[in-house]
């Protein structure tokens, strides 16, 4: 067991995967048939996995992290030897030990020590000044040119009609999109991404490519006057326009509970969201991390765990994102879930948090005591009294329809009230996870 003696659930391993494919791999390797020489103590699993090879490859897995090594040639994190490997120690089926093999120990020294060393060390020496700030001031009036002409991109888009944005096709908004990277301002260019791929997208793609329209045009105009505007406003324009803002004061310890892991990918970057909640601060935030070329992303946290951690919120954007600063003990079990409100206490703080962050898509919010409905034009999610009673309901958003984690909260609830965490917005409610009253302390992944 580790440092808490607390074996995480198959649930919380099989959360750790990159993708649906590691998922599966890690599933087959769960039983002790390819494994010899495992074990588990102080923090750590490890064990040799039957290869092709004559060699077997040698896992290991810090906890504490949690964190992976394996002799095999998988790109991916963690292997599904290690997912493998966790499974089998979350069924029980590795011994307690009072040390690591001689092949597993210098991994998890080298590792503890740089961990150490890194808490110990003095804070680096700021970079020179001067330069930063010459550096920031060539990309600040690139960015200025790039919003320019966006600026004319959009007045050219309305003087024609919105109904040549269909005949024109996707290639023009690519270039422009092209054209806003050039300018260093990614964030730009994924909102003209955006705008390419709304004409001819259904019934009612001129209201909607309307609404984003202005909803750029307002970005634009606000980097425009970026300096006129409050503190933290600007701070959530520079985030949006794709500047990257350091954390922000000194790091919140406490204990999180890790609600949701998801995953997603342009082709290029793949980019994994996972959400926390304070269980002493009583704030959710957002971790975000990124793997390039294929690779998945390094940070990777057991849903449905709390750790007791410390992360540094950012500015902007209602100060929901932070980094992962340190770990202080091993996972613990969840015993509660996060609290709750009703869906009209959801839609308020979504229309609270637009105030602060106007280009706003969702905002974290758990519903407590709700069932999902399937209706006429798709499923919502009402509080007991809802669809038809004294209570009120929230659509299910059109992304969240397309995902098995639907049917999997419709079983879950069996028309009973559960408990659903998620992210509330313009386009519907986006269920991550759930918890049933039966077992409030398991968590249910919904992506």
């Amino acid at each position: 067991m580790d440092t808490q003696g607390v074996r995480w659930t198959a649930d919380q391993v099989l959360a750790l995967a990159p993708d649906d494919a590691s998922r599966r791999a890690g599933n087959k390797l769960g039983t002790a048939g390819p494994w010899s020489g495992t074990g588990s103590g102080e923090g750590a699993v490890w064990g040799l996995c039957r290869g092709s090879g004559s060699t077997p490859y040698r896992t290991v897995v810090d906890t504490r992290g949690p964190a992976y090594t394996c002799t095999c040639p998988s790109r991916k994190f963690p292997c599904k030897h290690a997912l493998g490997l966790l499974l089998l120690w979350a069924s029980d089926g590795t011994a307690d030990a009072a040390e690591a093999p001689d092949w597993a120990a210098p991994w998890l020294r080298n590792r503890r020590e740089r961990q150490e060393a890194g808490r110990a060390a003095a804070p680096a020496a700021p970079a020179d000044p001067e330069a930063a700030r010459r550096r920031a001031e060539r990309r600040a009036a690139r960015i200025t040119a790039g919003a320019e002409e966006l600026e004319q991109r959009l007045a050219d888009l309305l003087r024609g009609g919105l109904a040549t944005a269909e005949r024109s096709g996707y290639a023009l908004w690519e270039e422009t999109a092209a054209r806003m990277i050039d300018a260093q301002a990614p964030g730009l260019a994924g909102r003209v991404r955006e705008l390419g791929a709304i004409p001819g997208s259904g019934p009612g793609w001129p209201v909607r490519l309307l609404e984003e329209c202005a909803l750029t045009h307002l970005l634009d105009r606000a980097w425009l006057g970026v300096d006129r505007l409050p503190g933290a406003l600007a701070a959530t324009v520079r985030t949006r326009v794709g500047l990257t803002t350091p954390p922000r004061g000194p790091s919140t310890r406490d204990h999180w509970l890790v609600l949701a892991q998801s995953d997603t990918s342009d082709g290029k970057l793949t980019t994994r969201r996972i959400w926390l909640h304070g269980r002493q601060s009583g704030h959710t935030a957002l971790l975000l991390s990124f793997g390039a070329a294929g690779r998945a992303p390094q940070l990777s946290l057991p849903v449905g765990s709390v750790l007791d951690a410390a992360l540094a919120p950012h500015e902007g954007a209602g100060a929901v994102r932070a980094e992962w600063v340190e770990q202080f003990a091993a996972p613990a079990p969840l015993d509660a879930p996060p609290p709750g409100g009703t869906v009209a206490d959801a839609l308020t703080a979504y229309g609270l948090a637009l105030r602060e962050d106007p280009w706003l898509d969702s905002w974290p919010v758990t519903l407590t005591d709700v069932v999902p409905i399937p209706t006429e034009y798709g499923w919502q999610l009402a509080d007991r009294g809802g669809a038809g009673g004294a209570g009120e309901a929230v659509p299910v958003s059109a992304a969240a329809l397309a995902r098995p984690g639907l049917w999997r909260l419709a079983a879950l609830s069996g028309g009973r009230p559960v408990r659903v965490f998620g992210e509330c917005g313009h386009r519907g409610f986006t269920p991550l996870a759930a918890w049933s009253a039966e077992s409030p302390g398991e968590t249910v992944p919904l992506h």
